[in-house]
């Protein structure tokens, strides 16, 4: 079952939160969709109706992430199981791309890039993921395929950012969410989510570009200084359907 476009629409909500306005991004899929995610919130594999991500202040100290984004959700009326997914991060600087149906929406900050295997690392304290991803795939993938496509992200993730010129493999708390159809009517799930399946391929394709971009966009907004945020919401804080810049805006998105 292959959704129409437009079917996918991310937007931003507000709300008060440590003396500023903080911003959010949601994606309110509603039934049929199926999920894999590394989110603190709704993580690990099945039906889900919904993703947030929530940008939090600089030094967010709170030691219950999944309770502090069950709150974000239910403040924005939100039910039921979902994907939550956080960020220091300027969430008005999402990034967007579509391949062949597959969407990418992406936020981006590397304020502590690493490589995952570097043999002198030690445990760092929990830290809101700063290179979110979601990729939204409009039809129905097997459950190991649906992991693969998780993988295959992630590899694209690497890949995009070694091309925009950074030496790491991400950040210490970076999460990745994928959205599958829940069945089809077409026929029977793809069994696969490898960088050469019909539907991996596209993924890699699209998060590629969203997350290089928000690469790029992140470097340039970090040359000029951290922004300084406002006090209250004002207009043009809410936002219907984000359209991100740096990569090609799409149609499907986030509303909240």
């Amino acid at each position: 079952m292959v959704v129409n476009e437009g079917a996918v629409r991310v937007g931003r909500a507000v709300r008060t939160e440590d003396g500023a306005c903080r911003h959010l991004l949601v994606w309110r899929a509603g039934p049929g969709w199926r999920m894999v995610s590394s989110a603190v919130l709704g993580g690990g594999l099945g039906e889900r109706g919904w993703v947030l991500n929530a940008q939090v202040r600089p030094g967010y100290a709170r030691m219950d992430p999944a309770e502090h984004l069950a709150e974000l959700a239910a403040a924005q009326g939100l039910s039921g199981p979902g994907v939550g997914l956080m960020t220091a991060a300027e969430v008005d600087d999402c990034t967007r791309a579509e391949d062949g149906g597959v969407s990418a929406v992406v936020t981006t900050g590397i304020g502590v890039a690493l490589w995952a295997a570097d043999p002198a690392a030690a445990p760092v304290e929990y830290r809101p993921g700063t290179i979110n991803i979601l990729a939204v795939v409009p039809a129905a993938v097997a459950d190991g395929g649906l992991v693969n496509l998780l993988a295959t992200a992630t590899e694209a993730k690497v890949q995009a950012l070694l091309d925009a010129g950074y030496d790491c493999s991400g950040t210490p708390s970076d999460a990745v969410c994928v959205a599958v159809r829940s069945a089809s009517d077409e026929g029977p799930a793809d069994p696969f989510g490898g960088p050469r399946s019909f539907w991996g391929t596209r993924l890699a394709r699209a998060v590629y570009r969203a997350v290089r971009a928000g690469a790029e966009l992140d470097r340039e907004r970090r040359a000029q200084g951290p922004p300084v945020p406002h006090p209250r919401t004002v207009p043009g804080c809410r936002v219907p359907d984000v359209r991100g810049p740096g990569a090609e805006a799409v149609a499907e998105t986030v509303a909240g």
